[in-house]
């Protein structure tokens, strides 16, 4: 062991009283190879990457005997290196590069080395929820709602619920509002970004947003925090609020609810709109409702829609629409369970 071959001096001592789990496999990605080390990093999650990222700079420079005494079966190798310091900061960006591409490797060295560009809107995707809504926060609900339409639909929910409540209706009626954001626009966006990091991305116009992003923020946000917010988008504009609402929940969605949920909601609308609805849906779905039928009022509910024939596509979407907004109303009292959060 190494503990056998190296003599343990008080300042080698207090060199590897402070060492972590992440910087002794920083030591051994540093021994490896750019292009070893980079296809390890491929299988590594964002917040993964930053933290070895990290450790590799703070351990660059770490005395022979230390690392000797961390990777003891390492010590051929590390005879052969001389001193990991050779890698120092060059190779951890050579590592990135090779691991992520230009752009990741850029928004992560932006984080774990001073002084490292980096594409301001790139870096989204590397930062926490909370961080980028402490990074936000005083901004124009304009470029809260366009960075919102930037993130993962479930980051975005997390980052509304640190953002403060009386901008939230606004910024997700204006993500919704969202269609094709035009280069200027986004030029002053990264200029924005460019106060937190360092370098300017090229500009272009780009679209996103709309109300079906709205919608999936809306669907994966806390159901308290959900009320509030369509509550206060309801004041600011009631057509919007509608239509994003009525995306959230989509008539697909009615096959995860139960049985019980499902008998309520056939009690509270006419059997001619329901009808209407079942003639353009899944197979699955329109079976939770046949299964909650007796065998007798199942034959002539089918017979009756057979009769009516085929049907305008938009009387059908309106059908399922007007059940949906039943369904809404029927959860939020309490009487079914709509799947919240599992519905995208």
């Amino acid at each position: 062991m190494a503990e056998d071959t190296i003599v343990m001096t008080d300042k080698l001592r207090a060199e590897l009283a402070n060492i972590t789990s992440t910087q002794r496999a920083a030591v051994l990605m540093l021994l490896l190879g750019e292009e070893q080390a980079a296809e390890i990093i491929k299988y590594l999650n964002p917040k993964e990457v930053q933290a070895l990222g990290a450790a590799m700079v703070q351990v660059a420079n770490f005395s022979q005997e230390a690392v000797n005494f961390v990777l003891d079966e390492f010590v051929e190798h590390l005879k052969k290196q001389n001193n990991v310091s050779i890698g120092g900061a060059d190779y951890v960006e050579k590592v990135m590069r090779l691991a992520l591409g230009d752009d990741k490797a850029a928004s992560v060295l932006g984080r774990i080395m001073p002084g490292q560009g980096t594409k301001g809107l790139d870096i989204l995707s590397w930062m926490d929820a909370r961080g980028i809504a402490d990074m936000i926060r005083g901004e124009h609900p304009q470029v809260v709602a366009i960075i919102l339409s930037l993130l993962e639909s479930e980051v975005a929910a997390d980052v509304l619920t640190y953002l403060p409540p009386d901008v939230r209706p606004e910024v997700i009626q204006r993500v919704a509002s969202l269609d094709t954001v035009q280069p200027s626009a986004m030029a002053e966006l990264e200029a924005i970004m460019k106060q937190q990091f360092s370098k300017n991305a090229s500009a272009q116009s780009s679209s996103f947003g709309g109300i079906k992003a709205a919608a999936k923020i809306m669907n994966l946000t806390k159901t308290a925090l959900e009320a509030s917010i369509m509550n206060g988008l309801n004041d600011i504009d009631p057509d919007l609020m509608l239509k994003i609402q009525d995306n959230m929940f989509t008539f697909e969605n009615l096959v995860s609810v139960d049985n019980k949920g499902i008998q309520v909601l056939m009690r509270a609308v006419e059997p001619d709109m329901l009808m209407m609805a079942l003639k353009s849906c899944s197979e699955e779905t329109a079976n939770r409702f046949f299964d909650n039928m007796s065998e007798r009022a199942r034959g002539m509910f089918k017979d009756d829609m057979e009769a009516k024939g085929p049907q305008r596509m938009a009387d059908v979407e309106d059908a399922q629409k007007q059940i949906m907004r039943k369904a809404r109303k029927l959860s939020d009292s309490g009487e079914l369970i709509l799947g919240g959060a599992d519905f995208v």
